[in-house]
């Protein structure tokens, strides 16, 4: 860059605040942070006239016309200084006038809802990864949940975060395209661990541990509070530290050797063998955890000779490692808890019976002087008299109780006695050969008043039905008056055309017949 494409000062730029801007030379291409060209208003007629006669000027005009020069070159050599807020403006104005509306896909990490509504997340991909905010009204209408490992499409303005300095892409619409690439090949790995069934051992914690060995960064915040955690609940257990990265690209072949270190030394030369492995890290995103979802961790968890615990994260942080874990923590605070749990809960116990000891023997100190301090002849006699008193109570109560016990005795016995009777009673033959006798009378009884009933029942539906034949009987129609008429022969006459005259006939009247003969028929 030549002297005369240097960019002025900010001094300069503000001390020549209202004056006309310098034109660039023509051949020096526009760089990123110059400001837009003005366009220069078309020249008159009377700025060709100064130029003919700068032309035709002398040696006096040319030396003031060099002179001006030199010290516009000199003001043009020194570059612009910029503050911060200036150039992101000015980044930010370049970008989102060269850009505008773009549309974007790749993965979503680190979703982040906030309480006023917005979202904050990053698109990324193999390569590189972008800031995306979704502000709360187009949040509202998108028509799906978005969560970490979902790929999607994207459409809004680019821009440039001030504060930050960081280019973001303000989105007004997105859609779902389906399950991010590195998500779903961690799934993969994981159902394949799983169906080889390297999940299915869980082995139980160490209850009081001599030695833990921690893997883990040393720089990290997670052994510091792993440290304090065990130096506070069970300060004679030995930390046995293993370096590893927990992030970035050798967090994986660092952290399993971790583990196969600590497996191959299980029993260490020192007579103190490790007894439990704590594999941990502080919070982070996807990205930073990803480490921990690596195959050569997981199998090395798994085939380490003493149980290993994980505190990965967060509480809401899953990987493969904490699946193949024996058990896993949600923090590494709490890893460490669980691995000194035994210990810590002994040694409240051990300081619970030692308060409950101490304030049963000052108790009973204390009741001892008050007893002493209330002692005296008197108050040994009143002691000795309500003894005696106490103890002629109990005799009387005890021959209370013994005379009732008595009269309850002799109560059951006889009711004892009573049943006994009743029962030789009922086998008495006498008795017995009485109620037979009693019973053989009613039987007869019973008999007598059967054959009784029968019989005036007999009488009586024989006089019914004699009453009834009576009433059909024809010698009942003859006593009023009427009488049946025979032929010589015995057969009943019904119609005057059956007889002749001068034949005999029989009348049969209510008492007695009559004989006699035709003389005539109507």
């Amino acid at each position: 860059m030549t002297a005369s494409d240097e960019i002025p000062t900010l001094a300069e730029l503000r001390s020549a605040r209202g004056k006309r801007r310098p034109r660039p030379a023509a051949d020096s291409p526009p760089t990123l942070f110059d400001a837009p060209p003005e366009i220069p208003p078309a020249p008159a007629a009377t700025e060709k006239r100064p130029r003919k006669a700068a032309s035709k000027a002398g040696p006096a005009d040319e030396s003031l016309v060099s002179s001006t020069g030199e010290a516009r070159a000199a003001s043009v050599s020194e570059p612009r200084v910029w503050s911060v807020g200036e150039l992101v403006r000015q980044v930010r104005g370049l970008v989102e006038r060269s850009y505008g509306q773009v549309t974007v896909e790749g993965e979503i990490s680190n979703w982040r809802p906030a309480a006023s509504g917005h979202c904050y997340f990053t698109l990324k991909d193999r390569d590189a990864q972008l800031s995306i905010v979704i502000f709360r009204r187009q949040a509202s209408l998108l028509r799906f949940q978005p969560k970490d490992g979902d790929a999607v499409r994207a459409r809004g303005q680019l821009s440039v975060y001030e504060s930050r300095g960081q280019m973001q892409l303000v989105a007004e619409w997105m859609e779902p395209l389906g399950l991010g690439a590195l998500l779903a090949a961690v799934r993969a790995l994981k159902e394949r661990l799983r169906h080889e069934g390297l999940f299915d051992r869980k082995r139980a914690l160490p209850e009081f541990p001599r030695c833990i060995g921690i893997v883990t960064s040393v720089q990290g915040a997670a052994l510091r509070d792993i440290v304090k955690v065990c130096r506070r609940r069970h300060a004679a257990v030995k930390l046995l530290v293993y370096p590893a990265a927990v992030q970035g690209p050798r967090c994986a072949a660092e952290v399993a050797a971790g583990v196969r270190w600590f497996s191959a030394h299980a029993s260490r030369a020192d007579g103190v063998p490790v007894d439990v492995v704590i594999v941990a890290r502080g919070g982070g995103s996807w990205e930073d955890l990803h480490g921990f979802d690596a195959e050569d961790v997981a199998r090395a968890i798994a085939a380490c000779a003493v149980p290993v615990i994980t505190g990965i994260g967060h509480a809401t942080d899953t990987t493969i490692a904490d699946a193949a874990a024996d058990v896993c923590a949600p923090t590494p605070s709490a890893a460490a808890e669980m691995v000194t749990a035994a210990q810590h809960q002994v040694e409240e116990r051990v300081a619970r019976l030692h308060s409950r000891v101490r304030r049963a023997g000052r108790y009973e100190m204390l009741q001892a002087r008050q007893r002493l301090s209330r002692l005296s002849a008197e108050v040994v006699l009143r002691g000795v008299r309500d003894g005696f008193g106490q103890r002629e109570q109990q005799l009387d109560e005890l021959g209370y109780r013994a005379e009732s016990a008595l009269q309850r005795s002799l109560r059951a016995r006889g009711e004892r006695l009573q049943r006994l009777d009743t029962r030789l009673r009922r086998q008495d033959i006498g008795l017995r050969l009485g109620a037979d006798q009693h019973r053989w009378d009613g039987l007869q009884l019973r008999l007598l008043s059967a054959r009784l009933h029968a019989a005036n029942s007999g009488r009586a539906r024989v006089e019914r039905a004699e009453s009834r034949l009576q009433a059909l009987s024809p010698l009942r129609v003859l006593e009023r008056g009427y009488a049946l008429v025979y032929a010589a022969g015995g057969k009943l006459l019904r119609s005057a055309e059956d007889v002749h005259d001068d034949d005999a006939i029989i009348a049969q009247l209510a008492r007695g017949r009559v004989h006699a003969r035709v003389t005539g028929k109507e």
